[in-house]
Parts: structure tokens; sequence; C-alpha cells
């Protein structure tokens, strides 16, 4: 009877009109009916907008919500659990369910008081958590995880003393902070927390002595990458109510990336029951060594990657029968992995002739093996391959040789060996490996026959990078297409194979995302097939999510093709492509790297391509035949960070357009016929480093700058081949702040460009022009030669310590030759020649121990030249370059040698009557 009153007050109230309205509202106090929560559930739902699916990545899968629907039962919903007696709604799970926006503090969620346990990881919800979390007081699992949530952490969630786990990890947008109050608080207050995750929060103005109350029952914590400071509190694994660790022990532990030092061994021996450590990218006090290890008896799962760790690796740790987990990347660990094969293996540690290491069997029970990024050398074993359970199996990035043996089970989900000396046919075993996702075997030796049937039964695939080995493209059999459908395969890498062809199982591909085919002998055009339109659907078959394509380097021959609209990046160059860029190519609304450099094609630059400037950000169209004006509209509106249009036809002036590219780093114009004076509107870009304007038209003289700070970064100028004149700009020389301070400079070896575009250039280097493939960040040069500059070197010159060239030559300067050249210590090539310099070559350019090339030839010089500049060579030097007998004079140069004793560090006293001539390069 009671049942059936309550179906009636149901009933009665979804016969009402505005019972779904967004204005809904509820009492808190008042336990809601199955409708009013159903209700209360889809007002939540519908108030965050939908995003991508962003969080399918081979773990987790966003699950269906259709069965969310008004006037049907909540309780049967996905995700949705509810009490079986009350009927109360007593746990959410919505993970990956795309939702995306703030949560208010008015949401109908937080009428739904009989919450035990909320998941909303994975989504896209962004803003501050509300503290009306904290109004749950039954909450025992809350995992606000992998979302966007910001500002600082509520201490109202203290308030949920039944709380059991809390995840808060990876909030990676703005990020979420946590103050020492609110910290020490949640410690204090949440007595039955087991399970503790703040990777990602930003704890680091948090006193470790925070976590001195933290809950006697934990059993994991994880603080990763958290920004703690100061030293690790050991006595946190000492208080009163964590000492019974033999039942209530603690069994896993994350520290990855923390900022305090870590005592392992004081740790690790109050932890005898600890199953999981992850320790990667840690401040380890003392031994470099990790000697705590045989005292981890229990571990399952340790992770001591990225730790600079060195001598042999720790093998014993193989024999622990329940190790499923082992990550030792990113170390320095030398040596070879142990030889099973025998009833048992000794080996040594460098580091400790007493540490010696045994390894007697076969680690049967490990999923995951990680290795990359070390000294390993050798073999790669054969009990390595006949683990029953490994799923993962890192060898990356090391130095071990031989073949790529036979796989004896079909376990393996990630196989990655890539960067090693492996050589050999690839085994036919990985046929079998059915659950395979990703398998990079790339710079390797690998050679034979490349067969799309060696994949065709792995279904699962994801990612295949066999880039950069000798492999031998079959011929394009035709059979059946659908014998060769990988339905799930992202990502086809096949650079540097020696391909010959597109491989034609490409045609059954359509979910294909990135496709790398570059620096093959690829001939012809691109075949029809590969760019083919569905017309009833409108859609691209089969590259319809295709976003990253590389033809670079291959032979291929024809018109421009144009890829999908969804690209993302598309590089053809270094090919034989003809005729004009289609304007169809301005479609492409999502494209951000275009490079068509190095072909042949010509006409003018569509007008259009001004609407790729407001999301392209590099464009690369240099050496083809390109000519016309440059689009005035190429920049209305720029994200360029990279513009190569040099050698071309193109004439007129430069667009001043160019002048919003705020975030622009490299402009290459060179060897071009525009015509126009210097841009000086340009030294107003803030990030800009390369600046060439060689071989133009280029005219006037360069005067003042036109703003207070002219070029702030700029590290590589060449004006050479035009015609300026007047005098070298001496203030300009004054604030190019980047050529200065070499010693503040130096620092890590980095690279112009990023993940999808290195940047390049082509300099005039020690007489020779030098195509620089990448770009050194620290490299500097100046190059104004072959214009009609006049008047003397400036001076400051000398201030600029990082530069690597010096070319003035073919000028009309008058005057000596600065001594203050002499502190210019990293210069490599100094070139003042044909100029009307005169007086003595200054003993200061003996300072300049990094010279390599020096031409003083054709002025009017005398003196000494230096010689304790090692890497000189070349006539009138007494060290050939290479196989020469030196670089042989002009024919109306006159050396009269009457000095060959080494004075101050110089040799050759060169007098001349006439030009003064000294021409030596390295």
């Amino acid at each position: 009877m009671e049942r059936l009153l309550l179906l009636l007050i149901c009933f009665l109230f979804l016969s009402q009109p505005n019972n779904c309205s967004s204005s809904l509202s509820f009492n808190s106090s008042t336990p809601l009916s199955h409708s009013h929560q159903s209700s209360a559930l889809l007002h939540f739902r519908n108030s965050l907008s939908r995003g991508l699916p962003d969080c399918d990545f081979g773990y987790y899968s966003y699950p269906p919500k259709n069965s969310w629907k008004m006037g049907t039962d909540c309780c049967g919903w996905d995700g949705v659990t509810c009490d079986t007696m009350t009927g109360h709604v007593i746990a959410v799970d919505l993970t990956c369910s795309r939702l995306q926006g703030p949560i208010h503090p008015n949401s109908t969620l937080f009428s739904l008081r009989h919450l035990q346990r909320l998941n909303l990881a994975y989504n896209n919800i962004y803003g501050l958590i509300s503290s009306e979390f904290g109004g749950f007081a039954n909450m025992t699992h809350l995992n606000l995880s992998w979302s966007s949530f910001a500002g600082n952490f509520p201490s109202e969630i203290s308030h949920l003393s039944k709380l059991v786990s809390l995840d808060l990890s990876y909030n990676l947008g703005i990020g979420m902070r946590i103050e020492t109050p609110s910290l020490k608080r949640l410690v204090q207050n949440l007595t039955h927390l087991t399970e503790l995750v703040l990777d990602y929060v930003n704890m680091s103005s948090v006193s470790p002595n925070s976590f001195m109350n933290l809950s006697s029952s934990l059993t994991s914590l994880s603080l990763s990458i958290c920004g703690l400071k100061g030293r690790f509190p050991d006595n946190i694994f000492h208080l009163p109510n964590l000492q019974l660790l033999d039942s209530t022990p603690l069994k896993s532990l994350h520290l990855s990336e923390t900022g305090f030092p870590i005592n392992v061994p004081n740790l690790i021996s109050n932890l005898k029951s600890l199953k999981e450590l992850y320790l990667d990218n840690c401040n380890f006090i003392g031994s470099s060594y990790p000697t705590f290890l045989p005292n981890l008896t229990q571990i399952t799962s340790l992770d001591l990657s990225y730790n600079n760790f060195g001598g042999q690796c720790p093998w014993s740790l193989l024999n622990n029968a329940r190790l499923t987990y082992l990550d030792l990347r990113g170390n320095n660990f030398i040596g070879q992995l142990p030889d099973l094969s025998t009833n048992r293996t000794q080996v040594s540690s460098s580091n400790s002739s007493s540490n010696s290491q045994s390894v007697s069997q076969i680690p049967s029970n490990l999923v995951r093996l990680s290795l990359s990024d070390n000294l390993l050398n050798g073999t790669i074993p054969s009990w390595l391959y006949d683990i029953p359970s490994l799923q993962y199996l890192f060898l990356d990035n090391n130095q071990f040789t031989g073949q790529i043996d036979e796989f004896q089970h079909n376990s393996l989900v990630y196989l990655q060996l890539s960067n090693n000396k492996l050589h050999g046919h690839l085994p036919i075993s990985i046929a079998k490996l059915v659950r395979l996702l990703v398998l990079h075997i790339s710079f390797n030796n690998i050679s034979g026959h490349l067969e799309s049937s060696m994949f065709s039964k792995l279904k699962n695939l994801r990612t295949i990078d066999l880039s950069h080995n000798p492999l031998l493209s079959s011929h394009t059999y035709r059979y059946n297409i659908a014998d060769y459908t990988l339905p799930q395969l992202q990502s086809l890498s096949l650079s540097s194979c020696n391909i010959t062809e597109f491989p034609y199982f490409l045609k059954s591909m359509e979910n294909l995302y990135t496709l790398d085919l570059s620096n093959n002998q690829i001939n012809g055009s691109v075949p029809t097939w590969l760019l083919e339109v569905k017309m009833d659907s409108l859609r691209h078959l089969p590259w319809k999510n295709l976003k990253y394509l590389d033809f670079r380097s291959n032979l291929l021959q024809g018109s421009l093709p144009v890829p999908p609209l969804g690209i993302f990046f598309f590089s053809i160059s270094r090919n034989n492509i003809t005729g004009q860029i289609p304007s169809s190519i301005c479609n492409l609304s999502l494209l951000n790297y275009l490079d068509l450099s190095y072909n042949h094609l010509n006409n003018v630059m569509p007008s259009c391509l001004g609407n790729l400037s407001n999301h392209l950000i590099d464009l690369d169209l240099q050496s083809n035949n390109l000519q016309g004006n440059i689009p005035t509209t190429i920049a209305k509106v720029c994200y360029l960070r990279s513009l190569k249009l040099n050698d071309n036809q193109l004439e007129g002036p430069l667009p001043q357009s160019l002048v919003h590219c705020r975030k622009l780093e490299v402009l290459d114009f060179g060897n071009n016929k525009i015509n126009s004076t210097f841009p000086h509107w340009l030294e107003t870009l803030p990030e800009l480093r390369v600046l060439i304007l060689r071989l133009n038209n280029f005219h006037g003289t360069l005067g003042n700058p036109k703003t207070k700070f002219p070029f702030p970064n700029l590290r590589i100028i060449d004006l050479s081949h035009n015609e300026f004149y007047g005098h070298l700009p001496t203030n300009l020389f004054k604030y190019l702040k980047a050529m200065m301070n070499a010693s503040a400079n130096k620092g890590e070896l980095k690279y112009m460009g990023n993940n999808y575009y290195q940047d390049s250039v082509t300099v005039v280097m020690k007489g020779f022009f030098i195509e620089l493939v990448k770009i050194q960040s620290l490299f500097t040069t100046i190059d104004f030669s072959n214009n009609s500059f006049k008047g003397e070197i400036p001076k400051s010159i000398g201030e600029h310590g990082s530069l690597n060239g010096l070319n003035f030559s073919h000028n009309n300067l008058i005057g000596h030759v600065p001594p203050t050249l002499g502190s210019l210590t990293n210069l490599e090539w100094l070139d003042l020649s044909s100029n009307k310099l005169e007086g003595e070559i200054p003993v200061q350019l003996v300072d300049l121990t990094s010279l390599a090339f020096l031409n003083l030839s054709e002025n009017y010089l005398f003196g000494q030249i230096p010689q304790e500049n090692h890497g000189l060579c070349g006539f009138p030097m007494t060290n050939a370059c290479g196989n020469d007998e030196g670089q042989q004079l002009p024919p109306s140069s006159t050396i009269q040698e009457d000095d060959f004793e080494f004075e101050n560090g110089f040799h050759w006293k060169v007098v001349l009557l006439g030009y003064g001539v000294g021409f030596m390069f390295g």
C-alpha cells in the first residue's frame, strides 16, 4: 500500500507542466524522491556543456549516458547507484563524460545529500571547487582529478569526516592550490582516510609538517609534482598513530618530482610492507646508487626513473616474484641485461665491490619493464621474450645490439625498441601480438621487406613507428583490402625506410591521425585514392581524421595536392612539385604548419593566404619560383612564429602588416627582388631572433632606430648584397642585447623551433654559404657585407660577446680595425676584407682563441697576423686546411716575409706597398 502511494505521488509530480524547468530548486534537508533525484541529476548534467571526447586513451572510455532520460528511474542509469532499501542516490560516476564548464554553488548536484561516492574525473570542469562539496556528510570517495579545477582548495572538504579516498590530482589548467591551514585541517579531521592523491596540486607554500596527523589507516599517499620544499618529514612515519605498521601498513607512496631532499634508506627502513613506491625525478640524499633496494621485500611496483643513478642496474630486483612494475628510465645505468639461461647469474655493481647482485629466476609476473634512456648494451636476452605477463616493454634509447628474437607470448601491449643498434629482420611473431597498441622500432638497422600482411591481424594497433631503418618496401600487391584493415591505427611513421611507392593498405585507414612518409624514394604523383572524396557524405576518405601529413624529401611530381580540411601539419618540401599554389589550400582552417619549400612552384602567392595567418604558426615557401608581390594581407591577424619566403622571385615592398606578428621569431626574405628601404617597423617585434634580407634591392640608409629598445631578441641579422649606404648604425648595435653577455647565455643546448617544425637558415660562414639545418638558440652573427656602408667600424661592436661571426666585407669602411674586437671571445669568423681600412692590425686579435677564419685582405693594413689562434689554417699559415697546401693569395697581393719569429703571440709580420693582405680560414 505504501509503495502504491509513493508511485501515485511520483505520477502526480510528473504530470505537472514545469517539473523539468531549469529553475528547479530542492530543499537539501528533505529526502528527494526518485523523480526529484532524476531531475537533479539531469539538471546538473545539462548545466555543463559537452566537450570533445579527449579521454579515450586506451585505458579509459567515457561510458554512454543515453539512459539518462526524464521520466525514467535514475537508479537504472549508467553511472548511478542507489541504496536498495531507501532508494537514495548514493554513487555517481561521470568519468570521461565530456562535461565542460564550472560547477556553481547552486548546482542541483549538491541536493543529493546522501551521496557516498562521486567521481568527476577526466572531464573539463573548471573554476573553483565549491565549498558546497563539504556538505556531503556521508561521502566516502571523492574524485575530482584530471579536470581544470583552479584556485584555493576549500577547507570545507575537511568536514567530510567519513572520507576514505580523496583524489584531487592533475587539475592542470590554471591549477589548484592548497595552503598550510587547509591541509592541516584536512589531515586532522579525515581520520578514516586510506588514499590521498594530490599530484600536481600546488603546495609550494605548504610546510611539510602539515602532514603530521595523517590517518593511521593510510595505505596510499601520492604527492608527485606538487612543489613541496624543505626536508622530507621522515617523522611522519614515526608518529604514534602509525606505530602498528604490521596491521595498518602504508602500502603505496608517491613522491615523484618533489622538491625536498629524501633520505630513502631511513624512510624505507620503517616501511617494511610497502608495495608501491614512486620516486621518479627526486632529490636523493647520500649515494647516487639505490642501496636501499634490498629492504623492499614486498615491493610490487617501483619507479626510480630520471634520478641520474649510475653504475650497474639493480638486477637483484628481478628476484622478487611479486614484482609487476619496474621503471628505471632516464638514469646512467651501464652494462648488460643478466643472462638467465643458467641457474644463477652474478652481477657486480661498479659502485661497490661488495654489492653483488644475484639474479636466479625469470620475473614471471612482470607486467611493465621500463629501461629507456640509459647506457645499457649487449643483446636482449632470450628470457625477456618469454614472460607470459609482460605487457609494456620499453628499451628505447640505449645501445642494445643483435637481432630481435621471436616473442613467445602474445601479451605485449606496448613495445618500444627505438634508438638502439638492433639489426636483422622484424620477427615473424609480431604478427601474433594481437593486443599490441604501440610498436616503436625506429632508428635501428632493421632490414628486409616490409609486408603489410605482417600487421593484418593486429586490429588494436594505434601507433606504428619503423622510421630510419633500411627496410625495403614490398611491391603494391593488390590483396583484398579488407584483410589489411587496421581500424584503430592513428599514427604511421615510415620515414627513411627506402619506400618507393605509397603503401596500398593506406586506402583503408579510416582513423589515421598522423602519416609520415618523409625521406623516402616515393616517385610520381600522390595517388587520387589517397585524397578521394565521397560525395554522398561529403567526407574525406580515408583521411577524414588526418591531422599530420609529412611527404618531405621524396621524388613526388605533379601539381600540389591539397590535404583534408582538418589537417594540422602538412609538409611536402624537397620534392619536384610544379604549378601554382591552389587557392583551395586557403580552406584549411585548422592548418598550423605549412611547408612547401624546395619545389618548383611558380606564379603568384594566393592573396587568400592572409586567411591562414590567424592560425598559421610556421609558413615555409622558400626555394621555389614564386613571383609577384607578397600579399599585403598575409599577416592581418597573425600568430606566425616563422615566415620563410627566401629564394624566390618576389618583388615589391614588404607588407607592413607583419608588424602584427608579435610572436614572430624567424623572418627570411633573402634572395628575392624586394625593393624597399629598411623596415624599421620590425624593430618592435619582441621575439624576432632571425632577420634575413640578403640579396634584394633594399636601399637607403639605416639611420637611428625608431623605437627605444629595437630588436630585443635579435641574434642573426643579414643585410648583405643590397644597396644600403651611409654609416653603420652605431645606435642599433648598442641595443642588440641578445648578442651581448655570452657567459650569461651559456646553458643547455637548444634549437629554434618546436616538436613539429625545426627552423633552418643559410648564412655565410667562414667564407662559404652554409645551410644550418638546425639553428642553435645561442648562435649569433652579423652580416652587412656587399653594400656601400662608409665611415668607421663602431667600437661598440666589441660589446657583443656572444657573436660567432662578423662580416663587414665589400663596403667603403675607413679608419682602423677597433681593438675592442679582441673582446669577442666567441668569434669564429671575421671578415673585414675589401674596404679601405688602414693602420696596424691590433694585437688584441690574439685573444680571439675561437677564431678559425680571418680575412683582412684588400685593405691598407699592416702588422702581424695572430698565430696563437690554433684553428687558423691556410696560406700564409703553416697549417694546411685538410689536404690543401693553404689558400692562395690574390695575384695582385705582395707579401714581404721579413719576420718569422713569434712576438706577442703573432706570426708573419706583413708590410705591404698598396693593399695589405691577411686571409686565413679554417
